[in-house]
């Protein structure tokens, strides 16, 4: 399974925005940092926003925060709010049915279903808040 290209930018957003809480940020910075389109961003932003993951200041000193409930969100939300479907194989496309020969005999959509309801309970269990790694812990000599 492959993420969206969207769903990715999100989190992106959403990391950046945690390493920066103390301040608002802007898209072209967000853009900057990762090399990506700014309007990309833009779309995924006012997405975000829209949904009120995010908060967004208008004006010359404007740019974006994360909402005061961001952080406990799960990244399995945000995987199911940015994500158009999860159809890993044809015949979970609901135009699909009787399109497939072995259709009455597989159990294969069924093994699907069951890893992405594995993969998104594991994406349930981490929140946008826990997505920061703390800095490495330098190894002590041992001599």
């Amino acid at each position: 399974m492959q993420l969206t290209l969207y769903t990715d930018f999100s989190l992106r957003v959403l990391i950046y925005l945690s390493m920066h809480p103390d301040r608002l940020v802007t898209i072209r910075e967000i853009s900057d940092y990762f090399a990506i389109s700014r309007n990309h961003l833009v779309k995924v932003v006012h997405n975000l926003s829209r949904q009120g993951i995010i908060d967004t200041v208008q004006g010359k000193r404007g740019g974006l925060r994360l909402a005061s409930e961001a952080a406990s969100l799960t990244v399995g939300a945000i995987v199911r709010a940015t994500e158009p479907h999860f159809h890993m194989a044809e015949c979970f496309q609901p135009e699909a049915e009787g399109r497939c020969a072995v259709e009455p005999v597989c159990g294969l959509k069924h093994v699907l279903d069951e890893a992405t309801d594995a993969y998104l309970q594991v994406l349930d269990r981490h929140k946008v808040g826990d997505l920061l790694l703390r800095a490495p812990v330098p190894e002590s000599d041992s001599a």
